[in-house]
């Protein structure tokens, strides 16, 4: 078990991340429990990287964070307007010019949007706090498994700012329009029941029960074809983002037949072998 030569141990270091590659399974890390694993532009920098790198035979991400929380969000010297050595500095979005600023921060958002892809499966094992940037990371992912002290917030609204991370689209896809507008807008916290009881978790264990079923998960989504799953995936997603029926009908369709392609190409082969 390793990180891939590929992937710069300094990019990781300066981002507070940690990578470890096992066969099929790719485990993230935030490492920075000091600061309850607090965000920079370079955490999200070393995420990009991560997605583009990944070895395509990884089938499933986890990601978590160390120590006592998943993520408190956004490093708070982020917003004291002192300069943080080697990190562009929130006052710098605005420098840029409105194009500018966007073009800066969608670079941001490439940190998190490849976890959404459906080329593999990502797993959120969240525990403690998940605010902010922390909480969108979370949502970023396809199934969030949370311990019993989980604390989910947006916090975004309270700093006079917005969720800009990509965690708008998947809140509202998991709780509805209502209750993502109540979450953010009161930027009240979720515990553990309540975020289980709504959609937002997957399921929540005790504490000390959080890795293994984290690991169960792992074992129970690496069981189905590659193939299969990556296209049952992107169905889903579609059917999620308001697909008319005869659209989802036909996106089916098409999904079928490529699998249908695949699976005759490997009997092939088989019986060739």
């Amino acid at each position: 078990m390793s990180a891939p030569t590929t992937i710069d141990a300094g990019l990781l270091e300066r981002g507070g991340v940690r990578l470890v590659v096992d066969g099929p399974r790719a485990t993230i890390t935030l490492d920075r429990p000091d600061v309850l694993n607090a965000q920079t532009p370079s955490t999200w920098t070393a995420l990009r990287t991560i997605g583009a790198l990944l070895d395509p035979d990884v089938r499933v991400v986890v990601v978590r964070g160390s120590g006592r929380a998943f993520s408190a969000g956004l490093d708070r010297r982020m917003f004291s307007g002192a300069p943080v050595e080697g990190e562009p500095g929130l006052s710098e979005i605005t420098l840029r010019g409105p194009e500018g600023g966007a073009a800066l921060i969608a670079e941001f958002q490439e940190g998190f949007r490849w976890l959404r892809d459906p080329s593999r499966v990502t797993i959120a094992a969240v525990h403690g706090h998940a605010i902010g940037a922390g909480f969108q990371l979370a949502l970023a992912c396809d199934f969030r498994v949370a311990a019993d002290d989980v604390q989910f917030c947006m916090a975004e609204t309270s700093l006079g700012l917005v969720p800009d991370l990509g965690g708008t689209l998947p809140l509202v896809r998991l709780v509805g329009y209502s209750r993502a507008a109540e979450i953010c807008v009161t930027g009240r916290r979720v515990g553990g029941e309540e975020a289980e009881r709504i959609g937002l978790a997957n399921r929540v264990v005790p504490g000390d029960r959080l890795d293994a079923a984290v690991d169960d998960l792992v074992t129970q989504v690496l069981r189905p074809m590659p193939g299969a799953v990556r296209e049952t995936l992107a169905l889903l997603a579609h059917a999620a983002d308001n697909a008319t029926e005869q659209s989802q009908l036909q996106a089916e369709r098409e999904a079928q037949v490529r699998r249908l392609t695949e699976l005759t190409a490997l009997a092939t082969a088989a019986t060739k072998a």
